[in-house]
């Protein structure tokens, strides 16, 4: 953050004014701040991705194969033939604009080639040049053009400063969704090794490890000691989880991000309280593994393969546990490969059985083939049939804010559940303005792995959005407490907000129903989960 302007200067080095050329002869200018570092080479052997080597996207040469242009031809030919939706997608823009104002990132830079229309453009003109009769004959006339070296360094830059949110989508009147045009443009970019390292990394991880952070299972369990042990000094209770057991009724899977980064941290000591709960007063038998210790999927931002491979070792797991369905913790991208993807890239799970809560008896209709239920949606379902006693005074100190997560909120529909939950758990909570939530929410401007120190300046930018929308809550409500249901946003949303809007922390739901939630047997608590004074306990102090 150091070298990143002030939040008020940042726009004076951004060109707003209309370009005077047209796009296709506007160079790309790759500068620093707005891009990710190319990806380790040692990430990409253990991903098995071709041409795996050094390259700097600030050198003319790129080191790319001699026969590069042929690759990305037949990777092309391959998309267009295999994915219908793809070919559809290049065939029906009638470029009406209509997407053009919804993208962040293109609000936050200016850049017209950020406008979802014409960032899919990029791929659609060489598609025109190479796939369709008017664009073999007219040429530009028809709108394509050849591929350069200069247009796939432009594939490049644009295809990784979009998160991939898919907020274009719900404004298009042909249903375009852009971001499946950037998940194909970074695919043909993979083909020539051109990954970035905040992804091909983790991915490389997970493979190796089972979590994108690398943690080996002894690891991953002592982090969730010291969690136990914080727990238990502020509550008296010991939380301690189980771990691989086999026959346990269900699988618990989160983001790593939550057992490692505050504030994800204590979205996961909500976890472990809930549970321990559960299992006090219900019998509830949960496990966690140290095999399947990541519940997010960087390869949704790599390749379907990648992402395809990466989603199955969670079933795998839960197969060889023995359990009867899975439940999910906090996380973007894992729900979204889960509820768009998971049945035809793995298939439905019928070696699961169909989630039903033992402590309710609510069946989840929705998680009949995937078999994999979202905690808020749990929790949700356990307050309405009242079995959680709360004291939301505890957090009574929070005036808080909900941020619909993209991917939950667009690519899985979920957008009561956690509202319910913080409604049961806060006494304050307010609304951010209505074009600002639920289907149309703004991303963090970090996702799709574009959660780097390296890219500040283009995450700030894409960020600018939802934190106006939150400046605004806290300026008329005094908010001080976003919260969200994915582990990019716990991670990303602490520099915006500071960048954008100081004093609002940043939380996720389950943390909330962690300090809420009266354990049996609990001492009498005075702080939360992150060690601060409960509300009414700095008088007490203070005497």
């Amino acid at each position: 953050m150091s070298d990143l302007p002030k939040s008020d200067e940042l726009f004076a080095g951004l060109d707003h004014k209309p370009q005077k050329k047209d796009w296709m002869d506007t160079p790309v200018n790759i500068r620093k701040g707005m891009y990710c570092y190319s990806a380790n080479p040692a990430s990409m052997e253990t991903l098995g991705a071709p041409f795996a080597r050094k390259w700097n996207p600030l050198e003319e040469d790129w080191k790319l194969p001699e026969n590069w242009q042929e690759i990305i031809h037949n990777g092309f030919r391959e998309r267009l033939d295999r994915f219908r939706t793809f070919k559809v997608f290049m065939d029906i823009c009638v470029r009406c604009g209509a997407c053009a104002d919804k993208c962040h990132f293109f609000i936050g830079t200016g850049d017209p080639k950020n406008m979802p229309v014409l960032r899919a453009e990029l791929l659609r003109s060489v598609y025109r040049n190479d796939f369709t009769t008017f664009g073999k004959l007219l040429g530009r006339v028809a709108g394509a053009r050849p591929m350069t070296l200069d247009v796939l360094k432009e594939w490049w830059y644009y295809m990784f400063q979009c998160s991939e949110c898919r907020r274009c989508s719900v404004f298009c009147p042909y249903g375009i969704d852009t971001a499946e045009i950037t998940i194909m443009g970074r695919e043909l970019l993979n083909l020539l090794g051109l990954n970035i390292d905040w992804i091909a990394t983790p991915v490389s991880n997970c493979y190796k490890t089972g979590n994108h952070l690398g943690i080996q299972p002894h690891a991953f369990k002592d982090m969730l000691d010291f969690f136990v042990e914080d727990i238990e000094d502020i509550t008296g209770v010991n939380t301690e989880p189980q771990y691989n057991k086999k026959g346990a009724d269900i699988l618990f899977i989160t983001p790593s991000g939550d057992v490692f980064a505050d504030p994800g941290t204590y979205t996961c000591m909500g976890y472990l309280i809930l549970f321990k709960y559960l299992k006090d007063k219900y019998g509830l038998d949960v496990t966690w593994s140290t095999y399947a210790s990541e519940g997010g999927n960087f390869g949704f931002f790599t390749s379907h393969e990648t992402m395809k491979r990466l989603n199955a070792k969670m079933y795998a797991e839960a197969k060889r546990l023995g359990v009867k369905w899975i439940l999910g913790g906090e996380c973007g991208h894992m729900w979204r490969v889960i509820s768009q993807y998971m049945n035809t890239l793995n298939g439905p799970a019928d070696f699961l059985e169909e989630p039903v809560s033992p402590i309710t008896g609510t069946k989840f209709e929705n998680a009949k083939s995937t078999k994999m239920v979202h905690i808020s949606e749990f929790t949700a379902d356990l307050i309405r049939h009242g079995k959680l006693e709360l004291d939301p005074a505890r957090n009574d100190n929070l005036k808080v804010t909900f941020h619909d997560s993209c991917n939950p909120a667009r690519g899985m529909g979920m957008f009561d559940e956690p509202r319910y939950v913080i409604q049961n758990t806060c006494n304050h909570f307010y609304e951010m303005p209505a074009n600002t939530i639920r289907e149309n929410t703004f991303c963090c401007g970090s996702g799709s792995g574009l959660n780097a120190g390296e890219d500040m300046e283009l995450r700030m930018c894409g960020g600018l959005p939802r934190a106006n929308a939150v400046k605004h809550v806290r300026d008329k409500f005094g908010v001080n407490m976003l919260a969200c249901v994915c582990a990019i946003d716990r991670a990303a949303f602490p520099d915006l907000m500071n960048y954008w809007v100081p004093g609002v922390d940043v939380t996720g739901v389950t943390e909330l129903v962690g300090n809420a939630l009266i354990l049996p047997g609990e001492k009498e608590r005075d702080t939360d989960l992150r060690g601060e004074a409960l509300p009414g306990m700095e008088e007490d102090d203070a005497e």
